[in-house]
């Protein structure tokens, strides 16, 4: 039976039965706690935990699941894998342990012709809580399972929790006896290798208070709605069903293991003993191969794109360790256009969406291949020349200088290191590496404080912040303007007490309606009022956590700290900008919704009137899905939808939906705009109340900026306006030029374009005609030279594809009755080029043409060279071509003469 037939059949079944079947959510999964989707019961973890009131009182389904923290074991086991699908049955408060036993049972033991997976009951066993009567006793009644295939385990194996307080609740599993060529009789307790469990049923039935570990946890009391969370591996029921060893070998893996071994001339399991730690080293390669293209397919299709950190470094690293294996088995080519193809065509049967997105799917793959080939190449020797030079020394260890070098200059992450080190016998100094990784962030983090702090020490801020003794009060999101004191002060990079004017100062006051550089969003500008003082500020920076430092000049005055200050901001700017920063909200959620919900937020910068937004996304967005965007974001603006703040805590803000970017710190309280019911996302910007304010918002284009990000630029407001006011008289101007309607332009223009194009090609050929028109004449001018023709001339302005044609022209015209030498300048654009070109009997008689034009290029201030037959060069000189000329004839004579 495949895997795509169990699938349906076990959705079908518990349809039948009264389940609401629940799609797959995507391996991305709105979970702070989770880099992805790893059990089949997180998409209802909300119902469970009581956060929300579930939709319906029983559901299903197969979940698409991904667990990295055993990658490193894929492939040496035939257990662990990373993608896999986990078929589920839930229900909230409806039936419990007696539903959830009778439901597994009828689904495992009816026969295959009556829409069942028609098990043997006679070798299945279960396990129960050790002191678990009720199951044990339910088991018994209302199946065939016997007391002695009935096996009582203690919390380790047999007790769930979420490792929090919350629901928690004893587990049944089921387990099928696979035969004694699989090890020792004695049920699950004894060998689970035998003994395969497939199911796993949890009666969730108790409120824990407090979960210290696995097995030690306090129970509060029962829950007043018991539930049922249950999860059976798909892979393993269906290597079960289809009577393969294990997950490998079942019909939506095996045909990637297979074309592999194909490729690489290799028999997977020639060495026996698949299930072994001591696999042979290809059939754990094969593995790894079969495992990861699968996983990097379901990965892909869900939005994830290769990258150096979280969710993108997981899929990366899984591709390289493919693309690696391959190698290591012996096959050098792209292998990934051979097998991701393989693994599509059986995934596909599940999941169709996986067809349909194939072309961005495979760009996305096929790119990181290219680009690990490239690292490979370069970093492979750089790793073997260490290992080399470490094993000469006696060392068993690469130093970790070594492996931050190849981190550093050829993009080796560490665990590929590891991984090639080892393979050859060899650790690595992590302690070490880590250390120069510590180090070089710290510098990059300077480098970044020394452009917008200039060489001042940061220790001068945290003084400053201690003599404040409090963070910074900032009054921005709803005062334009306030009172603070001047809490202290640096002048030229050192603190002072005063400054005057004219004086480049930063300044710290207690309180201030000033924003600081932050989440994209540009500083404000504005006034500080101290005294008879009056500072104009430029920049405002956080240098350290809870201070704010104003970047100006004093423009009169002096000021002093300890003083009272009136602090005003560009209102005009600062709504500007804020008018940006809403527009980027707009436009994140308008890309969403036109793409997909994994084109999240890789970047932005708000400045007045003038946004960019980066966005994770493989390839260009089409003009014509573009544009819809545009018309969505401007639409929104015209529903004039309130834009509103909120500050809570960080787990309610998640709860509530609202959008956290990736790689982003935030605190445990934080701040969620929303635009109406459209859009919500942690952020600490200032924006504007309603989205009408904005006015118009127009996207510029959008391009690419590096692998797997997009970039879109757009102007706001009054920017955007003057923008298509701009656009609106050069398409007028246009239109009178043309005599056409604004709506004939296009065409009008591209005829226009047509047709000076066909002039150009016309005047080429022309004038290509007009210079070989001449070449019987230069052939008949030619002299002698120590008994070699020779034909110079200067063509004048001609470019080097007119040039070359003429030369040739004229050595073909000259024959092979002795040697013959042509050599013609020409001018382009003013600069001087010349070719020169030689016959056979010339190149036997020892004149090269490369030999004359680097000769006649030098004298031109230049350089060329080429083939002995044909070379081209050029210069700077047009004034000296006829030295040039005289060059390459006083060289020939050299020549000529020697050979004579």
């Amino acid at each position: 039976m495949e895997t795509a037939e169990i699938r349906r059949r076990w959705l079908s079944f518990f349809e039948s039965k009264g389940h609401t079947v629940v799609p797959s959510a995507p391996l991305l999964y709105d979970d702070p706690n989770l880099l992805f989707v790893n059990a089949g019961m997180v998409p209802f973890k909300p119902y469970f935990l009581g956060q929300e009131t579930p939709p319906f009182n029983r559901a299903t389904s197969v979940q698409k699941c991904v667990r990295t923290q055993d990658i490193e074991e894929v492939g040496k086991t035939s257990r662990h894998g990373t993608f896999f699908q986990m078929n589920g049955n839930f229900s909230f408060g409806d039936y419990f342990k007696a539903g959830a036993i009778e439901f597994a049972w009828e689904l495992l033991t009816t026969s295959q012709g009556r829409g069942g997976y028609g098990l043997d009951p006679d070798k299945i066993w279960v396990t129960v809580y050790e002191d678990d009567d009720e199951a044990a006793d339910l088991w018994v009644q209302q199946t065939s399972v016997t007391r002695d295939r009935i096996v009582r385990r203690g919390s380790a194996d047999n007790y769930w929790s979420m490792g929090v307080p919350g629901p928690g609740g004893p587990c049944s599993e089921i387990y099928v006896d696979r035969g004694p060529e699989y090890g020792p009789e004695g049920g699950p307790a004894v060998d689970e290798d035998r003994f395969m469990e497939i199911w796993n049923l949890v009666f969730m039935q108790h409120e824990l208070s407090a979960v210290r570990s696995k097995t030690d946890f306090d129970i509060l009391g029962g829950l007043p709605h018991k539930n049922i969370d249950t999860g059976m591996g798909l892979e393993r029921i269906a290597s079960i069903l289809q009577g393969v060893d294990n997950m490998y070998e079942i019909d939506e893996v095996y045909p990637v293991l297979d074309r592999a071994a194909e490729l690489a001339g290799k028999r997977y399991g020639a060495s026996g003993g698949q299930n072994a730690h001591d696999s042979h080293p290809d059939d754990i390669r094969l593995r790894v191969v079969a495992d990861h293209v699968r996983s990097g397919l379901m990965l892909i299709g869900d939005g994830v794109t290769p990258g150096n950190e979280g969710r993108g470094y997981v899929l990366r690293r899984m591709l390289r360790r493919a693309v690696r294996s391959m190698r290591l088995l012996g096959y050098d080519d792209p292998c990934l256009p051979e097998l991701l193809p393989v693994s599509l065509e059986r995934m596909s049967r599940s999941y169709p969406e996986l067809r349909r997105d194939w072309s961005r799917i495979s760009q996305v793959a096929y790119a990181e291949e290219d680009a690990f080939r490239r690292t490979l190449a370069a970093g492979t020797t750089i790793l073997d020349t260490a290992v080399a030079r470490a094993k000469s020394s006696g060392q068993s260890t690469l130093k970790g200088s070594d492996a931050f070098a190849l981190h550093d200059t050829y993009g080796f992450p560490i665990d590929l290191t590891l991984e090639m080190a080892s393979e050859q016998g060899l650790t690595v100094d992590e302690a070490g590496f880590r250390e120069l990784m510590a180090a070089q962030r710290d510098r990059a983090k300077a480098d970044a404080k020394v452009k917008k702090q200039g060489h001042t020490d940061t220790h001068l801020y945290r003084e400053l912040a201690d003599a404040l003794g409090a963070p910074v009060d900032f009054t921005g999101y709803t005062d334009v303007a306030g009172s603070g004191r001047v809490a202290g002060m640096l002048v030229g990079g050192q603190s002072a007490s005063g400054a005057r004017e004219g004086d480049e100062i930063e300044v710290v006051l207690d309180s201030t309606p000033f924003y600081a550089e932050a989440g994209g969003q540009l500083a404000d500008r504005g006034l500080i009022r101290v005294g008879g003082g009056l500072v104009e500020v430029d920049d405002v920076q956080k240098p350290i956590t809870g201070l704010v430092v104003h970047k100006g000049r004093v423009v009169s005055g002096e000021i002093g700290v300890g003083q009272e200050a009136e602090a005003s901001i560009d209102v005009d700017r600062r709504r500007s900008v804020s008018r940006s920063h809403t527009a980027t909200h707009v436009l994140h959620q308008a890309l969403r919704d036109a793409l997909s919900s994994t084109a999240t937020q890789a970047g932005s910068l708000n400045s007045p009137g003038r946004l960019r937004f980066d966005f994770s996304w493989s390839k260009p967005v089409p003009p014509s899905v573009f544009a819809q965007i545009e018309e969505h974001i401007n639409q929104v603006l015209i529903d004039d939808l309130p834009v509103g703040a909120q500050v809570m805590d960080k787990k309610s803000a998640l709860e509530s939906g609202a959008l956290a970017m990736f790689g982003e710190k935030y605190g445990q309280e934080v701040r969620v705009v929303s635009i109406g019911e459209w859009s919500k996302e942690l952020c600490g910007g200032t924006h504007a109340q309603h989205a009408g304010q904005l006015g118009i918002v127009k996207l510029l284009g959008e391009s690419s900026i590096g692998s797997g990000v997009r970039r879109v630029e757009a102007l706001v407001g009054l920017d955007a306006y003057q923008h298509l006011t701009n656009e609106s008289l050069i398409v007028s101007q246009l239109a009178d030029a043309l005599k056409a309607r604004p709506d004939e332009l296009a065409g009008r223009v591209e005829s226009l374009v047509t047709r000076l194009r066909d002039a150009e090609r016309e005047i080429a050929a022309i004038k290509a005609a007009q210079v070989l028109a001449g070449a019987a004449a230069l052939a008949d001018s030619a002299r002698q030279v120590g008994g070699t023709r020779l034909v110079t001339a200067d063509a004048g302005e001609v470019g080097g594809d007119d040039l070359r044609r003429l030369v040739l022209d004229v050595r073909s015209r000259l024959g092979e009755a002795g040697p013959a030498v042509v050599a013609v300048t020409g001018v382009a654009k003013g600069r001087p080029s010349i070719v020169v070109a030689t016959n056979g009997s010339a190149r036997d008689a020892g004149v090269r043409a490369g030999d004359l034009v680097k000769a006649a290029a030098g004298v031109l201030g230049g350089g060329g060279g080429g083939k002995p037959d044909l070379a081209q060069g050029g210069g700077t000189d047009a004034v000296r071509i006829p030295d040039a000329l005289n060059e390459i004839e006083t060289r020939l004579g050299a020549l000529t003469g020697a050979a004579g």
